[in-house]
């Protein structure tokens, strides 16, 4: 199963099923609970320099450059491979540790990479394993670390209400 803009599947399929994504993870604890945020993106375009920004704000590693996907009812789940679990790219610098949360449901997609010129962008929403997402899109050049943390802390406005 892939980033599927239409895809459905059956529960049985979706929940037992996991996939592997060339991406980025961490984690920020909100109250009483961690909300994740997947960091998608071409190669090289900077998954891991933007999830070192957001650790640095208080976030937590889930997975970098590899990161497990398994939908558990209304919950996408993250985790990171055994092997790579508690390391992260430095770019320049080289593999660093750091702690590392085990699973963590996403709560909100970032596309590093894209063509994002709208100052006020419409809200947006990608399916992933059968689960809809709240979804930012973001060029190279934004510095989205500080409101990426503001919408795991506040929200942001709803995609589902947009065209209402």
């Amino acid at each position: 199963m892939t980033l599927s803009p239409g895809g459905r599947h059956s529960a049985g399929d979706v929940n037992d099923a996991e996939i592997m994504l060339h991406a980025s993870a961490v984690a920020l604890r909100v109250g009483t609970e961690w909300r994740g945020v997947l960091i998608t993106g071409p190669s090289g375009v900077g998954k891991s320099a933007l999830a070192l920004e957001l650790m640095a704000l208080g976030a937590r590693l889930v997975a970098d450059d590899r990161v497990n996907l398994r939908r558990l009812g209304d919950l996408l789940m993250a985790s990171a491979p055994q092997a790579i679990m508690g390391q992260i790219e430095a770019r320049g610098i080289g593999i660093v540790y750091a702690s590392a949360l085990d699973t963590v449901p996403i709560v909100l997609v970032i596309k590093l990479g894209g063509d994002q010129t709208e100052r006020l962008p419409p809200a947006r929403r990608i399916e992933l394993n059968g689960l809809r997402l709240p979804y930012i899109c973001a060029t190279g050049s934004m510095r989205v670390a500080p409101a990426v943390v503001q919408v795991l802390r506040g929200g942001m406005m709803d995609p589902d209400r947009c065209d209402e």
